[in-house]
């Protein structure tokens, strides 16, 4: 297997969409920067589309003031498209005021966004996005845009973690609770490897989940013991779930887990089905620490049996 270089924000643009007008206030200092906001998504494994329909971003100063920007190019995205270190531009080379910022807002429109099965083909559910079209998809924390400088930012958009099912009376057949992360371009790395999925599924342990091939499991930290996902517990859980594929057909399984932030990560596979919502004593193959390093692509070992 080979190594290269890369991370969590995009493996490549998938085109420069540019925002369309703005509005808010200036910096104290009257300095400005370029700011650009990409989105990206870690992989789920039970939908086959994802479609969010968005109409503004919003950036919070520091100093209490809002810039707003139109996405009326962007418009509707598939997220399940952006996996594996490919992304969808919201701004691209904005010019905003230099500064600290302290909070980013997604307005979306829950009318024109929906889900696909892949157990259904092309029928739509219906996607519920509490407050999505008034406050927006929130994400706080602090951020900062160079002056005289570009900037360059991925929200990660992990549909596995986010979309749930909610069992009775919801704005949706599904609803949409988002677990986002800003991050950096500059200070991302991402993790590659590969997974012998043909010799784990012949194994008598494995107990491999029909038309289902696995996914690798991504955890903050060293030597952590893998453990499935579930969105009610608290604490504990991968930061990714990432789905193998093979689009070789030769056996052997890829996997990219992109826009890391630097530090040593746990990683390891299980072949067997994970319900987002509860506990199950998933088999796990192939745990290992892997570095990451900013502006690299570390290669984990192979996963075998």
């Amino acid at each position: 297997m080979k190594s290269s270089t890369k991370l969590f924000a995009i493996s490549a643009l998938a085109g420069a969409l540019a925002a369309c007008g703005g509005s808010g206030g200036g910096s104290s200092s009257g300095q400005t920067g370029s700011l650009s906001v990409s989105l990206t998504d870690a992989p789920a494994t039970d939908l086959s589309s994802v479609h969010i329909a968005f109409n503004t971003i919003r950036l919070k100063h520091a100093d209490g003031e809002w810039l707003e920007y139109s996405l009326e190019e962007t418009g509707t995205v598939d997220l399940l498209t952006l996996q594996g270190g490919v992304t969808e531009p919201l701004i691209t080379d904005e010019e905003v005021p230099a500064g600290e910022y302290k909070e980013i807002r997604l307005i979306v429109d829950t009318d024109n966004s929906w889900v696909t099965k892949k157990s259904q083909g092309d029928a739509r559910y219906t996607l519920g996005v509490p407050s999505g079209e008034q406050s927006g998809l929130k994400l706080k924390g602090n951020f900062v845009v160079a002056a005289d400088a570009s900037t360059d930012f991925t929200i990660d958009f992990d549909v596995r973690k986010s979309i749930v099912d909610p069992q009775g009376n919801a704005q949706g057949d599904f609803m949409l609770k988002p677990v986002l992360r800003l991050v950096n371009n500059l200070e991302v790395g991402k993790i590659t490897g590969e997974v012998n999925y043909a010799e784990i599924n012949q194994s008598a342990e494995a107990n491999c989940s029909a038309n289902y091939e696995g996914s690798v499991y991504v955890y903050e930290g060293a030597d952590v013991e893998p453990i499935d996902l579930n969105v009610n517990r608290d604490g504990n859980n991968p930061l990714m779930v990432i789905p193998v594929s093979d689009e070789d057909a030769d056996s052997r399984h890829e996997w990219t887990a992109a826009f890391l932030t630097e530090g040593t990560y746990t990683v390891s596979y299980s072949c067997q089905l994970d319900d987002n919502e509860k506990d199950e004593g998933l088999i796990f193959y192939g745990k290992q620490n892997v570095e990451v390093k900013a502006g690299e692509t570390t290669e984990a070992t192979m996963i075998s049996q």
